[in-house]
């Protein structure tokens, strides 16, 4: 993709993630240019959190989001904006709690509860970033996109009409060919592809937005034999975000991702998201369904 084409889907992802205010905490998510189907649920993440972020004191002592949990309800259509209402449950001397409810034509679709806190210096200790090829030695999912081998791939395809602003290199590019099921586990290299400002609470939505992309696959990770005689039914039940550290969307970080269970048509995967320096910044989880049916 060249600058201007790059500059122009960044352009577009931050253009979607900008709410129209219509009332008092009551906001309207634009659509995808050109979407079609069903949205994308990290643009519902996304989306609803810049709401909640938008009721909550941007001065001086600013509070920040530190937790999330959202539930998706009901597929939302690419036909239609999506309201925001948002309820300001608490208001205290260090946290802030709201909790958002995403509407599309008067019916409920998604709802979300997210914590805000004052900064304050504490105890720390991570987990230590994994160690993987660098971004600059690995090929883009863009460029594996075109490849023979992996044409018929949904969920790199997939990625590639979702978040064209994205930029996501694999470290074991192998993992989603072949027919031989794999270990539950991942990581990639993850940014978005031209300059996003310097506001931490678009970095935050970006994030969030970007979250939801490889979580559901690795679950499916160790299904690729029973993948090709099943029709698959694949949606994300519920998401949980903890930021824990300062980053920016627009340098690579780490998402490094692991499935440790699945069952009764659904699976569990867990995300860890590190910086380049190798600071641990954001902890995820999902469930998401995973309904096989015979073809």
């Amino acid at each position: 993709m060249d600058d201007t084409a790059a500059t122009r889907a960044t352009a577009n992802l931050i253009a979607l993630l900008d709410l129209e205010q219509q009332g008092p905490d009551l906001f309207t998510g634009p659509r995808k240019p050109g979407g079609v189907g069903r949205v994308f649920g990290g643009q519902v993440l996304a989306q609803a959190l810049a709401a909640a972020q938008r009721t909550v004191d941007d001065g001086d002592g600013a509070r920040e989001p530190h937790s999330l949990h959202a539930y998706f309800l009901r597929g939302a259509s690419e036909d239609h904006e999506i309201t925001f209402r948002v309820e300001r449950d608490f208001d205290g001397r260090s946290f802030s709690n709201r909790r958002v409810v995403a509407s599309q034509q008067g019916r409920p679709i998604f709802n979300l509860i997210a914590s805000f806190h004052t900064r304050e210096a504490g105890l720390s200790h991570q987990d230590e970033m994994p160690v993987v090829p660098p971004p600059d030695a690995l090929a883009s999912e863009a460029m594996l996109a075109t490849r023979p081998e992996y044409a018929a791939n949904p969920g790199i395809q997939s990625r590639q009409y979702v978040a064209p602003a994205v930029e996501i290199r694999p470290t074991q590019p192998h993992i989603w060919v072949g027919s031989s099921g794999h270990i539950p586990a991942t990581s990639n290299w993850i940014r978005v592809i031209a300059p996003l400002g310097d506001d931490p609470a678009l970095h935050r939505a970006v994030l969030t937005y970007i979250s939801d992309l490889v979580l559901l696959g690795t679950a499916l990770l160790p299904h690729v034999p029973e993948l090709a005689s099943a029709n698959i039914t694949a949606a994300s039940l519920d998401h949980a975000i903890w930021f824990h550290d300062d980053f920016r969307a627009d340098e690579w970080m780490l998402y490094a991702t692991h499935s440790p269970w699945a069952g009764r048509s659904r699976g569990f995967t867990r995300g860890q998201v590190y910086r380049n320096d190798g600071q641990l910044v954001a902890t995820i989880a999902q469930e998401g369904l995973m309904r096989a049916t015979p073809k």
